[in-house]
Parts: structure tokens; sequence; C-alpha cells
């Protein structure tokens, strides 16, 4: 199965960093993050998908309403000392009757080395905004890449507590 976002055709001619642009990038993000579901439905308020290829991937429904949801993905890296780390942590909402995904905030320092070259320095609005939504953008390819799933094929569900 192949993601096929790259079909998407803006409306109009677009700059990388434009809000134009942007808007693109959440519609590229609803359609990866939709590979990795079953219509958005999620099974449970907390899931972890597993991979033989990369750490287990927690999802966490944080809110659903009639047109959005709010969904947190992330890993857990252990650092010295046996204490574990949320990162990337990103907290995306999916607007349902636009078809867009926006990663709405992460975490300031990242812990992994590759999550930092992607976050970069903090900067105006518009450009954070750019940043974690490429970087949503681009671990949804690796997540797709390396098996993860959000469908009840891979994943547990853990129960509320």
């Amino acid at each position: 199965r192949m993601l096929v976002d790259s079909l998407i055709v803006p409306g109009c001619v677009y700059r990388p960093g434009s809000f134009t642009g942007l808007m693109t990038v959440y519609e590229s993000n609803y359609i990866k993050l939709g590979a990795l579901t079953t219509d958005f439905e999620f099974p449970a308020l907390s899931m972890v998908s597993t991979s033989a290829r990369d750490n287990d991937l927690h999802a966490q429904l944080v809110r659903r309403e009639p047109y959005t949801t709010t969904l947190k993905l992330t890993y857990w890296f252990e650092e010295a000392g046996g204490l574990f780390v949320p990162d990337p942590d990103l907290i995306i909402r999916i607007y349902h009757d636009a078809r867009l995904a926006e990663a709405v905030a992460s975490r300031d320092r990242h812990t992994h080395h590759k999550l930092r070259e992607l976050a970069g320095d903090s900067g105006a609005e518009l450009d954070r905004r750019w940043r974690i939504n490429m970087m949503l953008n681009k671990w949804l390819d690796y997540l797709f890449d390396v098996g993860h799933s959000l469908t009840g094929k891979n994943e547990t569900f853990v129960s509320a507590v």
C-alpha cells in the first residue's frame, strides 16, 4: 500500500513557509495519518502500536468532538537513571470536516538528536507551525514505512485508569 499525498494539487501556487503551503502540509498530514488508522476511529483511549523495526508508538485519544479529534502521539525513550521521557510528544488536532491534521504542540526540547535537528529553533508562529508540522509529516511517513498501525492490526489497547 502506498501513500498518495503527492497527488494533492494546491488551489494556487504556494511557497514553502507560506500560509497556503502550510494548509497543504496539513492536508498531507491528514492523508498520512488516515493511512495509519481506519476512518480515524480510535478503538480505545490509549493504544500502543508495536513494530519489529521501531520503538513502540504510543497514541492517546485526548478529546473527541463532532468535527475534531485531538490525539497525542509519542515514543518513550529511556534516559540515564531509568527515567522515561516522551519524545516527540506531538499533540495533533484532526479537523474531519476540512480533512486536515495539524500538529498543535510538541516538546520544547527533544531528547533524541534527530528530533532536535527536525525541530530547529523557535521562531515566528508561522515558522513554528511549519517546523512541527513538517516534523509530523516526515514522522508519519516513517511510521507507515516501519509498519505501525492504529487500526487494531498491531497495537494493544490500554484501559483508561
